[in-house]
């Protein structure tokens, strides 16, 4: 397994529509454990291929307390309530957060790393991840959803080094 290098905004591959996935063959595996590493690595909560540069319909999500979840040309196929989800952030738009609006509840088809159909109902921070990585490979940012860019909420890059020094001077 290898860690891939996260495209950031304005890469081209963000706004592009992915192609759908035809065959599960060694070297999808190998773009989903990748993938998987990569996502881990960047302490995410999903990602999406073609936040690898990959213009494939392909994500992965692992939300704290749920099992890892791949789906292969995913699909949401049912939206139910709103509620807006604060400081929503990106791995292509690191040191940005901002509060946007998602389903309260998705319904989400596709396949799994096994071809094998998955369903999958999510709320709360799975229902949102889902919503973002989908997004993602419609070409679409979750910055799009904000009424300007001036909504962005600048954070501290930094955040997780200073977490890492803090814990590691911590006394045990």
């Amino acid at each position: 397994m290898a860690i891939l290098p996260i495209v950031r905004v304005p890469e081209p591959v963000l706004r592009q529509k992915a192609k759908k996935i035809r065959k599960i063959d060694a070297s999808i595996q190998k773009i989903i454990d990748d993938m998987v590493e990569t996502m881990y690595d960047a302490r995410g909560v999903g990602l999406a291929a073609n936040q690898v540069g990959l213009a494939l319909r392909l994500c992965v999500i692992h939300v704290p307390g749920e099992e890892l979840v791949t789906l292969i040309n995913p699909q949401i196929v049912r939206r139910s309530g709103t509620r807006e989800c604060p400081g929503e952030g990106c791995l292509s738009l690191p040191g940005y957060r901002g509060d946007v609006p998602r389903s309260e509840k998705v319904v989400v088809k596709g396949l799994n790393r096994d071809g094998r159909p998955v369903r999958y109902h999510a709320s709360d921070l799975f229902a949102e991840a889902i919503e973002h990585e989908v997004d993602h490979l419609n070409g679409t940012l979750y910055f799009d959803y904000l009424d300007g860019i001036d909504k962005l909420i600048p954070v501290r890059v930094d955040e997780r080094e200073e977490e890492e020094e803090g814990a590691a001077s911590s006394p045990s």
